[in-house]
């Protein structure tokens, strides 16, 4: 299988800009069931195939405008080669009722211990009793919990836009009818 043209664009990115770990955080955007947009900081985990992988707690706000609706874009800069990249497309989400694909699994065995606890916190975005200052931490297992979910961002559009150079330089990015276009276009 050939890689969409923009793969080695942003795998280049990532790897020109790895000495910063804050270039793993992405924003995600999604909307409520109302329509209104909702934006939060995410990490990227890798790659399944040609979509982002993303993990998540399946109790969250996040979760649940997934279901609503799964188009979602994804805003991503990278500092040392002054990129950005906007990636559109549509979300998948693998929970311990949808996961024939071992996604689950597979992501929850590359995080750390410390990564992993979040997972056994109570529900995010619940009132927090004010005599909790800390979680306890559980042992966590082999098994993902059922907290633990995972999304992937299958892309439809990817807007790269390089800010280095005079002028810039912007590509779109477009899968329509089964296969990649690429159209340079004016910054």
């Amino acid at each position: 299988m050939t890689l969409a043209p923009w793969r080695p664009v942003l795998a280049r990115a990532l790897h020109r800009n790895r000495a910063r770990v804050y270039c793993r955080y992405l924003q995600l955007a999604t909307t409520d069931v109302h329509g209104k947009p909702s934006n939060r900081t995410v990490v990227f985990r890798g790659f399944v195939g040609e979509a982002l992988q993303i993990v998540t707690d399946g109790r969250s706000e996040k979760v649940q405008q997934v279901q609503a609706t799964p188009w979602a874009e994804a805003c991503w800069y990278f500092t040392i080669t002054r990129e950005q990249f906007r990636i559109a497309g549509q979300l998948t989400l693998f929970n311990s009722d949808n996961d024939g694909e071992n996604i689950r699994p597979n992501a929850w065995q590359a995080l750390s211990a410390k990564a992993r606890q979040q997972f056994y916190w109570p529900p995010p975005g619940q009132p927090r009793d004010r005599e909790t200052t800390s979680f306890t931490p559980v042992d966590s297992t082999e098994q993902p919990p059922d907290s633990f979910n995972v999304l992937l961002l299958t892309p439809d559009r990817v807007d790269h836009l390089a800010l280095r150079g005079q002028p810039q330089d912007r590509c779109i990015y477009e899968y329509t009818k089964g296969a990649w276009t690429t159209q340079a276009v004016n910054p």
